[in-house]
């Protein structure tokens, strides 16, 4: 079942928190406000061993923190129980401007209505919008997101890859200011995207893919992924600064079969067509599908008719769709003298078959000054799969901003 993605009501009381007194302020939701997604994540279903810690989440209260791209005055948050087997049950949620560790601003913490209420069911398969709220966001700013459950299904909806650190304290202590004695985890839960009311010509980049995309090799809470330096050279420079980037990479991920999280097939229209505001797309992901493959020949005509099916797709809605490379893997586990055939195959057509708007070379930028079908060893986590720190630094500062000017 598709996510519900309708705004339940057109108003809402924002009532400050943490013992202040309420105060009321009304956001109307008029027809010709343009949302843009500021920041968004690609939700599946949470493996066991990415589950919640003891206490768990059922009952509890979690603490989970988000770097925006682009500012605004007006946003909306968007849950999701897309992949619970039950009703996913909400007391309360805040947001408030993060800081150090679990602390927030707390002066500045505002409730989150839903249909001008703090409690919202959503049943098992859907996703909610919430009301509209004031709340100032500046580009690039840390928001915590603070949910107090009621009942968590035990099929729970989240994103394990966060490599971010969310905080959990036992029953509602969403007036808590203090989690210095949660428990915590490196995972995030049922948050999905945030979005911020913005003119024209703001939009957003989706980008799909793996673990690549999705941090791995990047620091823990330094919010270090190349996407991340992608998103903050935009923001510098004048002729991309009303840019947002939503990171819609899953961990593990493919796009034909297999792989964990919903293939990229299946994903597109939900993580990139059906995102706000959305102009531009980049598609950087094949390598699980080669590494995984039985049969590498046979998979690279699927990679390149789902690509072509991607492509068509976009430019369908009008957006503009660039390809990225699949970086080298050879001297990995995943290696073997067929897939390498397969990955230099697909590259090329990725390269020269014209169907993309543009190519962002991939390869070029994280593969070895010697040998362009290894990782270059100052690059990689390690593993020669996944680019470390100062990769994924690399691969930010390859993209040519000019594409987006």
């Amino acid at each position: 079942m598709k996510p519900l993605n309708k705004i339940i009501s057109c108003c809402l009381v924002a009532a400050a928190i943490l013992g202040t007194s309420c105060q009321s302020s009304t956001v109307k939701q008029a027809d010709n406000q343009r949302w843009v997604g500021t920041w968004g994540t690609a939700v599946q279903l949470t493996e066991p061993h990415n589950c919640p810690p003891e206490p768990g989440i059922s009952g509890n209260t979690i603490r989970q923190k988000i770097r925006v791209s682009i500012g605004g005055e007006t946003v909306r948050l968007k849950l999701s129980n897309e992949f619970g087997n039950d009703v996913l049950k909400i007391a309360a949620v805040s947001l408030a401007p993060a800081l150090e560790g679990s602390k927030i601003d707390a002066a500045k913490a505002v409730n989150v209505l839903f249909g001008g209420k703090q409690a919202i069911d959503i049943e098992k398969g859907q996703s909610v919008i919430s009301d509209a709220l004031p709340f100032t966001l500046t580009p690039r700013m840390d928001v915590a997101v603070t949910i107090a459950y009621t009942f968590v299904p035990s099929d729970i909806t989240g994103h394990p890859g966060s490599r971010t650190t969310s905080y959990i304290l036992t029953g509602n202590e969403l007036n808590n200011t203090d989690f210095a004695d949660a428990v915590t985890t490196d995972h995030w839960y049922t948050i999905e995207r945030l979005d911020v009311v913005a003119d024209e010509p703001t939009a957003a980049i989706a980008i799909v893919g793996n673990s690549i995309t999705d941090g791995r090799g990047s620091t823990t809470n330094q919010v270090n992924r190349w996407t991340d330096v992608f998103s903050e050279r935009l923001l510098a420079n004048p002729a991309t600064s009303k840019l947002a980037v939503l990171n819609m990479g899953i961990g593990g991920n493919c796009i034909i079969r297999g792989g964990l999280g919903p293939n990229a097939s299946v994903r597109f229209n939900r993580d990139v067509i059906e995102q706000p505001g959305v102009k531009y797309v980049i598609v950087f992901e094949g390598v699980n599908d080669i590494g995984y493959s039985p049969n590498p020949s046979a998979t690279e005509k699927e990679l390149i008719d789902a690509y072509s099916k991607m492509i068509d797709t976009a430019h369908a809605h009008g957006l503009k769709i660039f390809g990225a490379t699949v970086t080298p893997f050879k001297e990995c586990f995943y290696g073997s003298p067929e897939k390498e055939e397969c990955r230099l195959a697909v590259n090329n057509w990725i390269r020269t078959c014209g169907k993309f708007d543009a190519v962002i070379d991939f390869e070029k930028a994280i593969c070895s000054d010697s040998d362009t079908t290894v990782m270059n060893p100052n690059l990689h986590d390690n593993d020669n799969l996944h680019p470390n720190a100062n990769g994924h630094k690399a691969l930010g500062e390859f993209v040519d901003l000019g594409l987006f000017e």
